[in-house]
């Protein structure tokens, strides 16, 4: 965007720090995501452990990290998960080499400084027996190498691998009125955008063959739709209101047109069939399992917010229904904005972003009043093939 191309390694990462509208303090819902998928992490990295004859040390890698709690609570997890095995089977603890990757522009340090007491709690929880615990981390692209071939025994990825490299070229000027995939959009942005993701997550599959060892295992969950049609409100919905909101604004004249028009999310959110055809095609992996879940968007929602009236205007303290619904816009257009508010400054500048995500969050309200809304998600489980 901006002359062509978004930068997208330059812009996409999701407000750091600790403060109200950080990412930290706003990913309820990746969160719980990831807790919905720990039946599906722990099969596969205790599989992967046993069939690897118990090696003495264990390489995990979560790409996509981002920054805040989710960062060590998936990485946790699975040594929960390893430590267990050990225990049931009465074999000494690994030791753990974690690689925590993002790009360049995520808030390592806000993960860095918990490091001390994430060390401590292993270390109490697991007991004298625990194998050391080395973290590192990896910024950079996982569209590209990160590590060494043959370095990894497990890979981690959640609700990263939507993110495209870039935003599909063609797209610019040619989707009116929308900022992502849309039932309007014309189907040469459809194509584009799909082909895009092929591309991209060919890449991804071509990298991890060469850094994971034979055997290795990746569990991957991907915000996505269960519907074939690219356009449905799956994996659309949730961008379509936030155009609403835009477009509202370039009605108000606060927005130039041209700005809105010119604005596309680099983003896709692929159903089972397109995950499993591209890992066939690139032909390094076994597809283990593949499944569909849900969560509704008020998921996102912490019932801490004192501040809803900011973004939704006073709402009537003698009704439960609006208070609960306004609180749940609210904390969604929270959620949105510690993952999209880099993208939209680096577009419209800082001055509106206030005045966008009230206005998002109205129409959030008014549509999670009346309809079921959900996040879809698909989890796959590979092995890659010896």
């Amino acid at each position: 965007m901006h002359e062509k191309i978004m930068e997208v390694f330059q812009v996409l990462h999701m407000n750091g720090g600790v403060g109200e509208k950080s990412y930290a303090n706003n990913s309820l819902v990746q969160k719980k995501v990831i807790s919905m998928t720990k039946p599906i992490t722990e099969e596969a990295i205790i599989n992967h452990y046993i069939s690897g004859k118990f090696s003495t040390t264990l390489a995990i890698a979560d790409l996509g990290c981002s920054s805040g709690p989710n960062s060590l609570f998936v990485v946790t997890e699975l040594i929960k998960s390893v430590h267990k095995i050990c225990k049931k089977l009465n074999l000494e603890s690994p030791e753990f080499q974690l690689y925590l990757n993002d790009l360049t522009s995520n808030d390592f340090n806000a993960i860095f400084e918990t490091l001390p007491s994430f060390q401590e709690n292993l270390r109490t929880q697991m007991g004298p027996n625990f194998g050391p615990c080395f973290v590192m981390g990896v910024p950079g692209s996982f569209y590209g190498r990160l590590f060494p071939p043959n370095t990894l025994h497990f890979v981690h990825s959640s609700y990263s691998l939507q993110w495209l490299s870039k935003v599909p070229e063609g797209v610019e000027n040619n989707n009116k009125g929308n900022i992502y995939l849309a039932s309007t959009s014309p189907p040469s942005v459809v194509k584009a955008y799909k082909e895009q993701f092929q591309r991209d997550f060919s890449v991804f599959l071509k990298c991890r063959s060469k850094e994971l060892v034979d055997g290795g295992s990746m569990v991957l969950t991907i915000l996505g739709r269960q519907n074939q049609d690219p356009t449905s409100k799956d994996g659309c919905y949730i961008w379509e209101l936030m155009a609403m909101a835009l477009n509202q604004m370039v009605s108000e004249g606060v927005i130039d047109e041209r700005k809105v028009e010119s604005f596309n999310i680099p983003q896709y959110t692929p159903c089972p069939s397109e995950l499993r055809e591209e890992v066939e095609k690139e032909g390094s992996f076994k597809v283990n399992k593949v499944e569909v879940s849900q969560i509704p968007w008020s998921a996102t929602t912490n019932n801490n917010n004192n501040d809803t009236a900011f973004y939704t205007n006073e709402y009537d303290e003698e009704d439960p229904n609006d208070i609960n619904n306004k609180n749940n816009g609210y904390c969604v257009a929270k959620c949105m904005r510690a993952v999209a508010e880099p993208l939209l400054v680096s577009h419209f500048g800082e001055a509106i972003i206030d005045q966008v995500f009230r206005t998002y969050t109205q129409i959030l309200v008014h549509r999670m009043s009346k309809e079921n809304t959900h996040f879809f998600n698909v989890i796959i489980s590979l092995t890659k093939t010896q």
